[in-house]
């Protein structure tokens, strides 16, 4: 054996960082809860079921609200104060979450908000409610395109910039802003929405 190999340096080999693990843009174990949501609005809109309509308007409204209202002004700013990698784990439990949530109380509350109205009578133009509905579907729709023209498409982008092998946190510190900044501002326009509710509910 010749002195160069005994003196040879040996060669280390780091070892590769693990991989990270994909994030599920869409949680399959949320699925089953959804499809049971839609099959019950269908079902109480199909046979005109008093009590599932309104408990699928009240749950749906109120689930719309209250999370608006929480993810812009409680998550908001607390986000807000977090490192970007911080942000990004958060982002990854977090916004799976929102992407079966947000469709399914959204379209809770629209499909059986109208229902309601129409067997009520609302919608008829001498109705003393008629005007207060039509100011309702302006506020609910513009929350609507919102929540689904904004919000979900803020939240599939974060979740698909995570998945990529080197994520941009800047990017997902823009995207997650958005994501509240819009959340707030629908929940300040659910507010508005109870109020004209609860007039109509006593006219």
């Amino acid at each position: 054996m010749s002195d160069a190999t005994l003196y040879e340096t040996p060669v280390v080999h780091s070892p590769s960082p693990p991989e990270r693990a994909k994030i599920q843009v869409v949680p399959l174990r949320g699925l089953p809860v959804v499809a049971v949501a839609v099959v019950f609005v269908a079902l109480a809109i199909g046979f005109n079921w008093q009590w599932g309509l309104m408990f699928s308007h009240v749950v749906g409204g109120g689930l719309w609200t209250g999370i608006d209202l929480f993810v812009g002004l409680v998550i908001g700013p607390i986000l807000g104060r977090l490192s970007i990698p911080a942000r990004a784990e958060f982002s990854a439990r977090f916004m799976p979450k929102m992407v079966i949530i947000m469709p399914t109380v959204v379209m809770m509350t629209l499909a059986t908000g109208f229902q309601i109205a129409r067997q009520l009578g609302n919608l008829k133009i001498d109705s003393p409610n008629h005007a207060w509905l039509i100011v309702s579907f302006c506020v609910v729709g513009v929350m609507a395109a919102v929540a689904l023209g904004v919000l979900e498409p803020a939240n599939i982008a974060v979740l698909y910039e995570m998945n990529k092998p080197v994520p941009n946190g800047e990017r997902i510190g823009r995207l997650m802003k958005r994501f509240i900044v819009t959340a707030g501002i629908t929940g300040i326009m659910q507010i508005a929405t109870l109020l004209i509710m609860t007039r109509v509910a006593t006219q």
